[in-house]
């Protein structure tokens, strides 16, 4: 509760010091009060209106609104496409025919021309494919020096390329450790190998990505990328995991640094329009070659609302207008409307949600003030994506995206050393572009590996069809 204020002429009659003192100690108090807000504002943080992630939200976060219930049963709705189990070319068939007519038992002979197919699959015991190589030491009679042949390439490493595909596989895709690795080979494979052998076999591994990663960061220079950056840890410093994704490809890479230097480590050459948070490491681009996310906006305007202050006002008008925006742009993607048709929206939603930051950036609420003003500054921002082919409101593929690598980190807590980041960002980078494309992950990692071993030229993570910007 606020106390009174003193009267002005009970004020005037203190001693002078004693105004001093008073002006002094309301300043202070106004200071607290500040600070009391902002812990305040800090405790009703949620993922609704912050960019915490669900997982982090506490029993008494409110719930999202409920659905409207559509009153259709559950499951697939009439129209929906049938996804069946995909028939494998079957190892062993079997025919199955009557003997005998089901209703008068008259014998039957014949074959029905379309059968009705069931397939049943089976995982056949697994036994390591094992090459021996004997190395003959020979003795020369003319000289006496012994002689003994190498080994063929590749056979140093002493596992195969796919045994070698199958650890980086299960450390990179599936979020295992070193033992873990170690047992699942041991267990399902019959490979024994040890933590320290899936070490070296994952550093081999990271090498013979570097040609594949490095295209697919040249690729994503001068397209419409979603970008994004999370914490990392690698050793005891503090790092960053950056992701960028295009069309037909996702690039990762982790550095010690947020600041805007490592965007052009990610992305290999001057960049295309790209989706972004309000980050300022992404400030220097272009109003033109920027998408600020809409995703995040509705957070900022949903922290406006839950505030219930001078602010609130202004928040929840502009979380309408965002999900008119949101809402018109799902039709554009579904095709019940126009570019042309979101143009004409555009003639009026946009000076409407300028005219409401500007009256923000003039409210009495300092956080709702700040925010306002940011977004004043990156305002054209907002609406690259109506005028530019590929560029998306949001900046979802990129935490999408982000997802599996957070779980790594959280289970792995990071890396321990430069050798294992580069590891890391090259296995997310060719799961991710293998899985974005339809491609098989361990299929093109053994060859990646086996070319690497072969010193030949490498498959390419770049799909056939995948046009130049």
């Amino acid at each position: 509760m606020k106390p009174p204020s003193l009267p002005a002429d009970v004020f005037d009659r203190l001693p002078p010091e004693a105004q001093v003192y008073l002006r002094a100690l309301e300043a202070y108090v106004a200071a607290l009060e500040g600070r009391v807000a902002a812990l305040e504002a800090r405790l009703t943080q949620d993922s609704s209106n912050s960019s915490k992630p669900p997982s982090s939200d506490p029993p008494s976060a409110a719930p999202a609104p409920p659905r409207p219930k559509s009153g259709r049963r559950r499951g697939g709705q009439p129209g929906h496409p049938r996804h069946l189990r995909p028939e494998l070319p079957p190892d062993v068939v079997r025919q199955l025919r009557p003997d005998t007519c089901r209703h008068c038992r008259a014998p039957l002979v014949g074959d029905d021309p379309a059968p009705l197919t069931h397939q049943v699959i089976e995982v056949p015991p697994v036994r390591p494919h094992v090459t021996e190589y004997r190395r003959h030491r020979l003795c020369c009679p003319r000289c006496g020096r012994v002689s003994c042949p190498p080994l063929p390439a590749g056979a140093a490493a002493g596992y195969g390329p796919r045994v070698q595909a199958a650890c980086a596989l299960l450390a990179g895709a599936f979020r295992l450790g070193k033992r873990p690795v170690a047992a699942v080979c041991r267990d399902l494979f019959g490979v024994p190998i040890s933590p320290a052998a899936v070490c070296r076999l994952e550093r081999a591994t990271a090498a013979a990505l570097a040609p594949a990663a490095e295209e697919v960061r040249r690729h994503v220079a001068g397209r419409p990328a979603n970008v994004d950056e999370t914490g990392w840890r690698e050793g005891r410093r503090r790092a960053w995991l950056w992701v960028a994704v295009t069309q037909f490809v996702t690039a990762f890479t982790i550095r010690l640094s947020r600041g805007r230097a490592v965007l052009a480590d990610l992305i290999g050459g001057p960049p295309g329009i790209l989706t972004t948070d309000r980050f300022p490491a992404y400030d220097h681009l272009r109003a033109d070659a920027r998408q600020v996310c809409w995703a995040h906006l509705r957070r900022d305007f949903q922290a406006m609302v839950d505030r219930a202050n001078a602010g609130t006002a202004v928040g929840d008008d502009l979380l309408t207008y965002a999900d008119i925006a949101l809402g018109h742009w799902k039709r554009v993607r579904d095709g019940t409307l126009s570019r042309h048709g979101f143009r004409r929206h555009l003639s009026w939603l946009r000076p409407a949600v300028r005219e409401l930051l500007e009256a923000g950036a003039a409210c009495a609420c300092a956080a709702t003030a700040a925010t306002c003003r940011n977004l004043l500054a990156v305002e054209p921002s907002l609406w690259t994506f109506a005028a530019a082919d590929g560029v998306e409101p949001t900046n979802n593929a990129a935490e999408r995206a982000l997802r599996h690598a957070v779980c790594l980190r959280k289970t792995s807590y990071g890396t321990d050393s430069a050798d294992g980041s580069r590891f890391v960002e090259r296995m997310l980078t060719a799961v991710a572009t293998c899985r974005q494309q339809g491609r098989d992950v361990l299929a093109f990692l053994t060859d990646t590996i086996r070319a690497a071993r072969l010193g030949v030229t490498p498959p390419s993570l770049l799909p056939a069809h995948a046009s130049t910007p």
